[in-house]
């Protein structure tokens, strides 16, 4: 019934867990759930996780945030991205958030880690799972180059489009606008239940159904009633009873159509399976 589209099971305080959280995810018909990819050092452990339960899946990817960790070259994600169940590259994408004493011009290494990503994911046809933490406009403009969208610069050559999803969205309104210009979903977490997410949830307003997607990002994020707990996968039900509230459709019809758009944005878990 319900798909939870990013959570982080290769974390030890969940990996410790999976078969209570396997359980758990049945008890709330959550029937699965795809596991992301942060570093090229803890890929086989989430792919692993993937191989050995038939309702997970995998990414490959190296989360923007993650300093002093293997730097993925196009070869090493594209070699990963052609192993069973994996069916996305990413987490990817930018985060000023945490500058310190830096410029966004110091981020150069993270900008470019990102384009190896898009150009990854052009040349195998996977989805993009796209982090984006204040630097909406560098990371939209960024795909817009490398996406093969028209005006771009490579638009013309035979490589698919860039495809994919924003994840854990927080923006505005306006930077939702523009991933759905690309036609890239959005993907909305445990967030929405916050007391102090009423603009975000003007955002799930704003978003049309058949472009959403639902997500825990376990173990962060636990939605509420169960803020500041560990993050399960057997909560994402909440965000889609929140989703359904703001909507004013029944939590049925955000699963289904949650879980349909799951199966087109990640198609590749159809011809996996």
């Amino acid at each position: 019934m319900f798909t939870d589209s990013h959570c982080h099971l290769s974390f030890p305080e969940l990996r410790a867990q999976i078969d209570e959280i396997q359980l758990a995810m049945a008890q709330a018909q959550v029937t699965r759930a795809l596991c992301i990819c942060t570093t090229l050092e803890e890929f086989e452990t989430v792919h692993g996780l993937a191989l050995a339960h038939a309702n997970l899946w995998s990414t490959v990817g190296v989360h923007p945030d993650n300093e002093g960790v293997q730097e993925p070259s196009l070869d090493d994600l594209l070699t990963r991205a052609a192993r069973p169940r994996v069916v996305g590259i990413g987490e990817t994408g930018l985060d000023y958030y945490r500058l310190g004493e830096r410029s966004v011009a110091d981020m150069a290494w993270q900008r470019e880690r990102y384009r190896t990503h898009i150009r990854a994911g052009r040349q195998t046809d996977l989805p993009l799972v796209i982090h984006t933490r204040s630097a909406s406009e560098d990371t939209l403009a960024i795909l817009r180059e490398e996406g093969g969208f028209e005006g771009a610069s490579d638009a013309s050559t035979d490589l698919p489009r860039s495809r994919g999803v924003f994840h854990c969205f927080t923006e505005t309104e306006h930077v939702a606008r523009a991933a759905l210009e690309l036609d890239f979903y959005i993907s909305f977490s445990g967030i929405i239940t916050f007391r102090n997410a009423a603009d975000l949830r003007d955002v799930v307003r704003f978003v049309p159904l058949e472009r959403m997607l639902i997500e825990t990002d376990s173990p962060y994020l636990a939605p509420v009633p169960f803020r500041g707990k560990t993050n399960s996968p057997a909560y994402v039900p909440h965000v889609a009873r929140q989703i359904a509230e703001i909507k004013g459709i029944t939590v049925e019809a955000v699963a289904d159509a949650t879980s349909t758009n799951f199966d087109r944005l990640f198609a590749r878990v159809k011809d996996l399976s």
